[in-house]
């Protein structure tokens, strides 16, 4: 079998014209402040990293898998006061993703998966409304919610905390400044029990929330437990990949 580029990004003209794809993955992540020792494409790298990874393995597996060039900016509307992070409306990103699932659909490619990097991003309801134009099958999953961080992290946090750096420090150690320097990620708690409690969502205005853009203490972040922590999620999500790739969505529920 010819060799089947799993990056797009890194893949030239003669291989993707034969590759015969199954599957399409889209990284989607933000451009944002990740306390001080993360820096603003956190999330993108991450997303990537963690996809190419499962693709690789799934195509070692005989899957046919490809991973598209991330989309970098998310939605930000609650860090409007933070610099240059880059705002993308729910509005304009389900314009975006319908153009790239047509040149999905035009590759002849029948299966995509929307790699969600960015709690702020919210796909499902672009999903509900896409799906019946196409007959590309749609699907999405967030990357950090595959294996639970506690089985790896004293500490996970949400956001630049334990699990993110010690992922960072595995996957792209050169963009990580010294910890020394990072903020404690102390979150300030909504004094309303609903909110607090998270039965009621609302919005968080982010500078009010986080005094250094961080939620949870990164200090105890590890190359190691990220490379552990990475590896299980790569796994899971191959499995994922090879299932979708060989299977029929239509049939699985019969």
């Amino acid at each position: 079998m010819t060799h089947l580029p799993p990056v797009l990004a890194e893949a030239h003209w003669p291989e993707v014209a034969s590759a015969q794809y199954a599957v399409a993955i889209l990284p989607w992540g933000a451009t944002e402040p990740h306390n001080r020792h993360l820096p603003y494409a956190t999330d993108n790298m991450e997303a990537e990293g963690v996809a190419a990874a499962a693709a690789t393995r799934a195509n070692a597996r005989g899957a046919r898998v490809v991973v598209l060039p991330a989309v970098p900016f998310g939605v930000q509307t609650g860090q409007l006061d933070l610099p240059l992070a880059i705002n993308m409306n729910p509005s304009t990103q389900a314009r975006v993703l319908a153009d790239v699932i047509a040149s999905v659909e035009r590759a002849g490619i029948r299966k995509f998966v929307l790699f969600n990097g960015h709690g702020g991003n919210d796909f499902k309801q672009m999903l509900r409304e896409l799906q019946p134009t196409t007959p590309v099958f749609l699907c999405s999953l967030n990357w950090w919610q595959v294996v639970d961080g506690k089985g790896f992290f004293d500490e996970p946090g949400d956001h630049a905390g334990e699990l993110e750096t010690s992922v960072m420090l595995h996957l792209r150690p050169d963009t990580v400044r010294p910890l020394a320097e990072a903020g404690p990620g102390a979150e300030r708690k909504p004094d309303m029990t609903g909110f607090r409690e998270r039965w009621v969502w609302t919005q968080r205005p982010w500078t009010t929330v986080s005094a250094d853009t961080g939620i949870g203490n990164p200090r105890a972040a590890t190359a190691g437990n990220g490379e552990r922590f990475v590896d299980a999620v790569a796994d899971r999500i191959a499995q994922f990949l090879m299932e979708l790739s060989q299977g029929d969505p239509a049939a699985m529920y019969k």
